[in-house]
């Protein structure tokens, strides 16, 4: 049976008027998208993707932006045919929320702190249904049932900032679904999840596509996402389409370049690598912006930067022979939970819980799991940024957690951290420069501050960026540029140890690609050791030479980073790896068959 079309963008150019130009953002897009359809839209950041879904919304703030041309047809339930594009703000708030309503990246942002979870669904669906009070209420907690929200009722009455990453965007979702809409626009909804509450909430907006037969615009970077979820994929670059088609042609056969490369970015699964491809690897883009396809295929470029298992032995052999640079002994971090103002703590979160390792020079020890299995809390009281409660922290034959606060600040010259947010790691009000010269301040490093400029500037060049930012401010650069800039920082003192908290894990798969490179040139060159914290086990794969896998502030199992992935030893383990978007064509068809057989069912 043929599908209805639900959505028409034909020829859209949406523009932004800078001091200098105007920047076409969106530039002479079109596809559709039918009842019950998925459409994957996937490019790097600056691409034009959210965009494009703030376009369809007309959310586009004006000024700055404005639609310069194109039509944007919605076939909707109870008006027909509608050019979106053509209706005053009043008539479209008719439609959005209503019948076209949005998941944003950021469930924290996009709720309001000050009402609670439950008061604001209620507030989505009084806008646009004649209800009472006492119905809204009894429809909210039935649509957190829906979204497999634990303890409805108590959720209702729960703020955002009490509840977890993975919860809040299941909120999003039941104010989205609220009123049964036609279309669902998703931006980026699981970007900053573990692996396994996105893949929860990927099967949770699939089953509900499918009973309300809605049409879903799924925006993300991430191409393993895509190939389990969408039926169609628009691939976007530069405010352009450079490629559209069905999910399974686009996988296994890409016929741009840079499609191409986006998918050879991801961190292999089977197979090591010295480093990873980029997207520059496979194109060319010419002085007047058209490109070109580079000489070498996918496999070419990457049967090249396969590490043989000799390599790997020597390498692994030449780090265990040593003497451990760090040592973590029976480490406990609790957290007393408060009952009152006076009342006294009987009872504690045990944030980590009697964690024990070794990390060896040289090495890359990976700290994985879900959130709130205690990896962070573990990383941060290494460094004493949270006080152990228990346990001993040796690095270089001293305990740290025994140190006065002036022995603490003489080593922290030797030890680092790289957050994972770099906005919120960034002083707004001072230039990246300044910011990157400060600790050298503090420690007293080089003698002027004209040597610590130099210095700072070769450690722009060395992070891929040039001198003249010395003067820029944070919010001038884009995400990856400031996790460069944070990556910089950690330099200055030219530490020994690093930690890295989640420092790729917002980062588009070309971006990541190239800071995760850049991590270990700069590991070589330095000698450095990291703790690598994350809770992408591809990543952490990829990364480490051995790994520990975290749950419930407890270890795991530890191992050889490829013999955990290889021979998992524990269920949780083997849940997060099979949670694992993997984009191989297999499970692409195993997704198409199931949906088809969803489908009949339901036809």
């Amino acid at each position: 049976m043929e599908k209805k079309v639900l959505l028409e963008v034909k020829n859209l150019v949406t523009e932004f008027r800078t001091e200098d130009q105007i920047v076409k953002a969106v530039n002479n897009i079109s596809f559709t998208l039918h009842k019950g359809e998925t459409i994957g839209i996937v490019g790097e950041s600056g691409s034009g993707k959210s965009v494009t879904s703030l376009s369809v919304m007309q959310l586009i703030p004006n000024p700055p932006g404005r639609i310069a041309s194109g039509e944007i047809i919605f076939h909707s339930k109870t008006k027909g045919s509608v050019d979106l594009t053509k209706l005053s703000e009043k008539e479209m708030r008719a439609f959005r929320g209503n019948e076209i309503a949005m998941i944003f990246q950021e469930p924290m942002t996009s709720l309001n702190p000050v009402f609670t979870c439950g008061d604001q669904v209620m507030e989505a669906i009084m806008l646009h249904q004649k209800i009472s009070k006492q119905e809204a209420k009894t429809k909210t907690i039935e649509l957190f049932k829906e979204v497999q929200l634990p303890r409805p009722e108590t959720i209702f009455d729960t703020y955002p900032h009490q509840i977890s990453g993975g919860q809040k965007q299941r909120v999003m979702i039941a104010m989205a679904m609220s009123c049964n809409p036609s279309l669902l626009i998703a931006d980026e909804p699981t970007t900053a999840l573990d692996v396994t509450v996105q893949k929860t909430i990927l099967e949770l907006m699939q089953k509900l596509q499918q009973e309300h037969e809605m049409g879903l615009m799924f925006i993300t970077h991430d191409l393993g996402v895509i190939a389990e979820l969408a039926d169609k994929v628009v691939v976007m670059y530069k405010g352009k389409i450079v490629e559209q088609g069905n999910v399974m042609d686009i996988f296994s056969n890409p016929q741009h370049p840079y499609t191409k490369g986006l998918l050879a970015c991801r961190p292999p699964l089977n197979r090591r690598l010295h480093k990873l491809p980029t997207v520059s690897d496979f194109m060319r883009v010419e002085a007047d912006g058209t490109v070109t396809e580079s000489d070498k295929s996918v496999k070419e470029v990457t049967d090249n930067l396969v590490v043989t298992a000799e390599e790997r032995e020597t390498h692994l052999k030449d780090i265990y022979k040593q003497q451990p640079v760090l040592q973590i002994k029976n480490v406990k971090t609790y957290f007393p939970i408060n009952k009152g103002i006076f009342a006294k703590s009987t009872e504690y979160v045990k944030a980590v819980d009697d964690v024990s390792f070794d990390v060896y020079p040289g090495e890359t020890l990976g700290l994985v799991g879900e959130s709130g299995c205690g990896k962070t809390t573990l990383g941060r009281t290494i460094l004493r940024l949270i006080e152990p409660t228990d346990g001993e922290i040796i690095y270089d034959g001293k305990n740290i957690a025994d140190l006065s606060a002036k022995e603490l600040r003489e080593i922290r010259k030797h030890m680092q951290i790289i957050f994972q947010d770099p906005y919120s790691s960034l002083n707004p009000r001072i230039t990246i420069g300044e910011a990157i010269m400060e600790p050298m301040k503090v420690h007293g490093i080089l003698g002027s501050d004209k040597e610590r400029k130099e210095r700072v500037i070769e450690l722009l060049n060395r992070v891929n960026m040039p001198a003249e930012h010395f003067y820029r401010y944070p919010h001038e650069f884009s995400g990856g540029q400031r996790q460069r800039i944070c990556i910089a920082r950690a330099l200055a003192l030219n530490p020994q140890f690093i930690i890295c908290d989640e420092s790729v894990s917002a980062l588009d798969v070309s971006v990541q690609a190239q800071v995760l490179n850049l991590l270990n040139e700069l590991k070589k060159e330095f000698k450095f050791t990291y703790i690598f914290i994350s809770h992408d086990l591809s990543v952490v794969k990829f990364m480490s030479d051995r790994m520990v896998v975290m749950n419930k502030g407890k270890i795991e199992e530890m191992g050889y980073a490829d013999d955990i992935y290889a021979n998992p030893q524990t269920e949780y383990t083997r849940n997060l790896i099979s949670a694992i978007p993997k984009g191989e064509l297999e499970d692409i068809q195993r997704s198409i068959d199931i949906k088809k057989e969803k489908r009949a069912a339901l036809a």
